[in-house]
């Protein structure tokens, strides 16, 4: 019986790389990701160099569901815009709560290859083009799917690391997802990002 057991945790083992990796190659990988440089990791913590980011970017209440900021968003690239273009999609899709009042927003990383002079205008406006600031990051990376109680414990065990590490907080928290909704939650990444900077 443990034989037959054993058997049958390696077959699902393998079954289970398997499908993360077809899944990897088919999915997340097929999306052009912001560039960042590594600047130093510490086990699921790292600290990134981010340059400057053209996003596309919308605005959402507390009191409104996060499906329709990401309907914005994907109009726009849909070809919801002035040029009627169509863009790719790229990772992650970045979303800052603020600390200060009861808005939040969603923001997609427009592709590199779009330069000021040829990104397309919005036709929603509720949709704009903007900027995130480049930088110092610190960053978080986990797995399993999105909740608020989850986001609010790795902010803090990203925070106490910050502490311990001598950084200055600098900007607001972010969280990223890399994976679409149907993703299972043990192959997501999702990542808690706090703009830092190095005491002087």
């Amino acid at each position: 019986m443990a034989k037959k057991t054993m058997t049958y945790v390696i077959l699902s083992m393998g079954v289970l790389a398997l499908g993360y990796g077809i899944w990897k190659t088919t999915f997340r990988n097929a999306y052009e990701t912001a560039n960042y440089s590594l600047v130093a990791k510490d086990s699921n913590f790292e600290l990134r160099r981010y340059p400057d980011l053209k996003v596309a970017k919308t605005n959402t209440s507390s009191t409104m569901s996060g499906d329709r900021s990401f309907g914005r968003l994907f109009g726009y690239i849909s070809g919801t815009n002035e040029a009627r273009q169509t863009i790719a999609m790229t990772t992650p899709v970045f979303m800052l709560d603020t600390a200060h009042d009861s808005t939040s927003s969603m923001s997609f990383v427009l592709p590199e290859e779009l330069s000021d002079q040829n990104i397309p205008q919005p036709s929603n406006p509720q949709v704009e083009i903007g900027n995130r600031p480049g930088g110092l990051y610190a960053v978080i990376r986990y797995s399993g799917r999105d909740s608020g109680n989850g986001r609010l414990n790795q902010t803090a065990i990203l925070g106490e690391w910050i502490r311990n590490q001598g950084l200055i907080v600098v900007g607001e928290t972010e969280f990223a997802s890399y994976d679409p909704p149907w993703t299972p939650g043990f192959f997501r990444r999702n990542e808690i990002l706090i703009h830092v900077q190095e005491k002087r």
